[in-house]
């Protein structure tokens, strides 16, 4: 029955099953900040690509913006591999009996390769570029030779990121999962921080070389240096933990061995199987947009209608990532495990479209305080937005399954992401063409914003976590019962 409902019903409580007669130890506080740590990993390879190459690649080598962002974007494109990835790591142990950290592992060491064999190809394209321009095809060819790395990357990273989050739900009870996820994002949200500023650090020396002329031995040294740390950090957050922690890993090898394991196909029928599959989904892609259809647009934002300097400019992305790391430890530790997963969700979305509705006003205002203060509210409620919608989603996941569930979950937050980057730029530039006022133009965008996430909220009333589970058990138990005939 669909309902519209967000108190804290059983609706919001699934049974998960036992996995062994035996009970398995809780994770505690010191393995949740063990976890976090890959995320913190993942937070500053982010700041590597979309910030560093980003900028060297616009900045220093001259490579138009859009073909810049084109580029950087095949990484999020080729999230639906994710999928596949969840499913092999459901059914394809690694290192003996290793469902999930096998992949994570592996996955980390080949994203750390191609990140710096990306940035070797991005000097190529940058030298031919400044040499040759853009009318001979040969810089075209070196962009698609660096679209195809970053493509690999992307692909790396969805076989590192979509085991881990799955082993999230191999590792918690449910009632762990609000706090763990308050962990490994509010790190996540540090890690961008932090690579901020080892970037920084690990540049100094460009600071007294006007010339440029060691910046491609800087650039190299920090492709070097960031990748290491995180997959060591990969390794200290993982290492040991499924084997202790995991309530399913036996489960799982009982189903490996039978006759016939769940293939690709029984899998994806599994996953279609409840209509909450297709309601979450959707949840999922118009809360993202929802969230980062802004994310190109805040700063020229505050330039031209603010009339605020670069540096300043890039202090609003402070105050929104502030407000998300309380509002994502505050949710985690406080608001889900009082009011609900669903709840807490649906209370983010809510605070959502008023601080769009603030980030618009302060517009007309042209006060500059009022926008920072909309945008640590617009953080705060993407942290608890955020929060709920993740652990929630850690609750929609079948467990002879769980991977590919985690694997299509990602690919709806990944394909609105890369949607909201390339898509955000393009309806301003509408905006412009339709009206001369600068307030107007940009606050047709984020009107759009609110609107995705109005459109999130009535999805999420129409999600039921006792029903998806009723669901798939019967799609589970129809996929077993075929095997055995």
């Amino acid at each position: 029955m669909e309902t519209g409902d967000f108190s804290n019903s059983p609706n919001d409580q699934p049974v998960e099953p036992s996995a062994t007669t035996h009970p398995l130890p809780r994770i505690t506080l010191p393995i949740m900040l063990r976890l976090g740590l890959f995320q913190l990993g993942l937070g500053m390879m982010s700041v590597l690509l979309t910030g560093l190459l980003n900028r060297v690649m616009i900045k220093e080598l001259g490579v138009p913006a859009t073909i810049a962002s084109v580029v950087l974007a095949v990484t999020l494109f080729v999230s639906p591999l994710r999928v596949w990835f969840g499913h092999l790591s459901d059914r394809k142990p690694l290192w003996g009996k290793l469902h999930r950290t096998s992949y994570v592992l592996t996955g980390a060491i080949c994203f750390a390769l191609l990140a710096y064999l990306a940035v070797q190809v991005m000097w190529q394209l940058g030298a031919v570029s400044r040499s040759v321009g853009w009318d001979n095809g040969t810089a075209y060819g070196w962009t698609i030779a660096l679209a195809a790395v970053f493509g690999l990357y992307g692909i790396a990273l969805s076989s590192s990121s979509t085991p881990f989050a799955t082993l999230l739900v191999d590792v918690t009870d449910q009632d762990d999962r609000a706090k763990l996820v308050g962990i490994d994002w509010a790190m996540l949200t540090g890690g961008i921080a932090i690579g901020g500023i080892l970037i920084k650090v690990l540049l100094k020396r460009l600071e007294t070389d006007p010339s440029g002329s060691t910046l491609q031995a800087s650039v190299n040294n920090v492709f070097v240096i960031m990748p290491l740390i995180v997959v060591i950090l990969a390794f200290v957050a993982t290492w040991g933990i499924e084997q202790k922690y995991s309530r399913f890993m036996h489960h799982r090898q009982v189903l490996a061995n039978a006759n016939e394991s769940i293939t690709l196909a029984r899998s994806w029928q599994i996953l279609t199987s409840s209509r909450q599959t297709r309601f979450f989904f959707s949840f999922l892609l118009a809360m993202t947009l929802g969230l980062f259809l802004q994310d190109t647009i805040l700063e020229p934002y505050g330039g031209e209608v603010f009339r605020m300097p670069p540096g300043d400019t890039a202090i609003l992305n402070s105050f929104f990532g502030g407000g998300a790391l309380l509002g994502i430890l505050g949710a985690g530790f406080w608001v889900a495990p009082r009011i609900g997963k669903r709840q807490t969700a649906y209370v983010g979305c809510q605070l959502v479209v008023l601080s769009i509705v603030l980030i618009i006003g302060s517009g007309f205002t042209g006060n500059a305080k009022f926008l920072q203060l909309a945008l640590l509210l617009f953080g705060i409620a993407s942290g608890v937005t955020t929060t709920g919608a993740v652990t929630l989603m850690l609750d929609l996941t079948a467990t002879e399954t769980a991977g590919m569930f985690i694997g299509a979950w990602g690919l709806s937050q990944a394909l609105a992401r890369g949607c909201a980057t390339v898509v955000g730029g393009g309806l301003l530039d509408l905006a412009k063409k339709l009206t001369t006022d600068l307030v107007a133009a940009y606050g047709f965008v984020f009107i759009l914003q609110a609107v995705a996430m109005l459109i999130a909220i009535g999805l999420l009333g129409r999600v039921n976590v006792q029903e998806f589970q009723a669901k798939s058990k019967e799609a589970i138990a129809a996929v077993m019962g075929s095997e055995l005939e």
